[in-house]
């Protein structure tokens, strides 16, 4: 008994059948319904997301028997024809196959030629940007003057190598890279009419692992079902994907939050006995500290499959929202830079060790010695805590000067005054021209770089006042101001200047004088 697969088995044969890409068939369904039928259409997008699916059932669409519309009988001639690929006036063509220009003008001969027995003759061309430039031209003949029993359907997975005036003598549909929710709602809706056993944490793996692709999702289940000896389950699933098992990451995950890093990576050593693929366990812990944060934001947020509410209310409490924060941007950012590691293993151990090194609070490595003169003064050594009293005997100037900042938040820490330092906060005052600076982005980074170099975890408090002392910034101006000042003042006193002025009449144009460099 031959058997079928699941993408061809379930391919849909009408609009309501399909999954997703409702804004294309609307479009369709108002022109099939109002008799406005172009004579040419576009429909592109990736692999496996259906186009050439929306492409047979509008042939149906235009051909049925029983009169175009949005929705064809499928049991006349026509539809049943079309159904099975033995339609004579469907003519579905593989560009990719058949791209000299003796292919194209052979195939266009007939286009004069009223159709057998349908209603339209139609030319379905399956990846039309593999055509030559020759067969483009032979093809934009056609389609500048199209004879009106003749109708179009192109299909392409690149629609940028195609000429603009082909282009331009197209309706286009772009049909979108379907959501990881829909199409494992697909797969469970397929499962069930087969009645076959499945778990739902297996289908969300299949559906992530078809990026966007339902054939690819119902290809890898036939594998599965083949791996799994017909059933569906989630650690068969994990097995032929090559993922790691969730536990493996959530224990990760609670270990972060723990901040044991000893005990993290001796874990991450034991993973590789596994022989893991890395770059999937930040996809899979940057999906679940996702999760965690949301859960932060939203406490009634359920979770799904792959991760239950208890897990989630467990590390949203344990977890501070700015580490998840912190812990997601570097995992993504690790995940993209893990081929230029030395080795995915060391790659993967350095994100996690900068997501416990850089986290607000926690110890920074010993900075180098600078070597300064003997009667400086550092500009507020790690100690306790100065009181309000204190915070004068502190120069904030000097502190921005040495902070890890850089950029805007540089920027917003040069504009503020420090007004006290009481336990963990840190009270400054911005001007009011200044605050276009402010941002709660640069705040927090601003926060975490004095955390750093104070060596524990600090909070910023920002009031903007009129009354203020001078801030760097603006000590900064004033001093390149008054530089500029005793430049100028030097110059004209300048001897050499003078006799200049008295014998040809000079004049200084004060903006063009610059002090020297110190």
């Amino acid at each position: 008994m031959s058997y079928t697969a699941l993408a061809r088995k379930w391919r849909p044969h009408s609009f309501q059948e399909m999954t997703g890409q409702e804004h294309v068939l609307q479009a369709l369904g108002n022109a099939l319904d109002s008799g406005r039928l172009h004579h040419a259409f576009l429909f592109a997008g990736t692999r496996g997301v259906g186009k050439t699916t929306v492409a047979r059932i509008l042939a149906k669409c235009l051909n049925c028997e029983r009169g175009v519309s949005r929705n064809p009988c499928g049991e006349c001639g026509s539809c049943r024809e079309i159904d099975s690929g033995r339609s004579v006036d469907l003519i579905e063509v593989d560009a990719a196959s058949r791209t000299k220009v003796d292919d194209t003008r052979e195939l266009l001969d007939n286009v004069q030629y009223a159709p057998t027995r349908s209603r339209f003759k139609i030319y379905l061309i399956d990846e039309v940007h593999m055509l030559s430039t020759h067969s483009f031209n032979a093809l934009l003949k056609t389609l500048e003057e199209p004879p009106p029993h003749v109708k179009f359907l192109l299909a392409t997975t690149d629609p940028q190598k195609l000429p603009v005036t082909v282009l331009s003598r197209c309706l286009q549909f772009n049909l979108k890279r379907l959501p990881v929710g829909l199409i494992t709602a697909r797969l469970k809706q397929i499962l069930e009419a087969e009645q076959i056993a499945f778990e739902p944490p297996a289908l969300q793996l299949l559906a992530r692992a078809g990026d966007g692709s339902l054939r690819d999702a119902l290809s890898l289940l036939d594998q599965l079902l083949a791996f799994g000896n017909g059933r569906a389950d989630e650690a068969a699933a994990r097995a032929m994907l090559g993922t790691v098992d969730r536990d493996q990451v959530t224990q990760i995950a609670t270990l972060l939050a723990a901040g044991d890093t000893a005990a993290l990576f001796a874990y991450v050593e034991s993973l590789e006995q596994w022989s893991p693929d890395y770059g999937q366990i930040l996809e899979q812990l940057t999906s679940l500290l996702e999760r965690v944060a949301l859960r932060q934001v939203v406490p009634d947020y359920a979770g799904d499959e792959l991760h239950a509410p208890e897990l989630l209310t467990e590390l949203a409490g344990r977890l501070a929202a700015e580490d998840v924060q912190l812990y997601y941007q570097i995992g993504i950012l690790g995940r993209r830079d893990l081929p230029l590691a030395p080795d995915p293993q060391a790659g993967f151990r350095m994100t996690l060790l900068r997501m416990l090194v850089f986290r607000p609070g926690a110890t920074p490595a010993p900075a180098p010695r600078r070597s300064v003169p003997d009667s400086s003064v550092a500009p507020a050594a790690p100690g306790p805590a100065p009181s309000a009293a204190d915070a004068a005997d502190v120069n904030w100037s000097e502190l921005v000067a040495n902070l890890d900042l850089q950029g805007a938040a540089r920027q917003l820490a040069s504009h503020c005054v420090l007004l006290e330092r009481t336990g963990n906060l840190v009270r400054l005052a911005l001007d009011p021209r200044s605050s276009v600076v402010r941002t709660p982005a640069q705040e927090e980074k601003l926060a975490q770089a004095l955390s750093r170099h104070f060596g524990s975890a600090l909070r910023v408090q920002i009031e903007v006042r009129q009354d203020i002392a001078e801030s760097p910034a603006r000590e900064k101006q004033r001093l390149e101001e008054q530089r500029h000042s005793d430049a100028r003042s030097a110059f004209a006193a300048d001897a050499g200047v003078q006799s200049l002025q008295r014998r040809f009449n000079a004049t200084i144009h004060p903006e063009s004088v610059r002090p020297g460099k110190e």
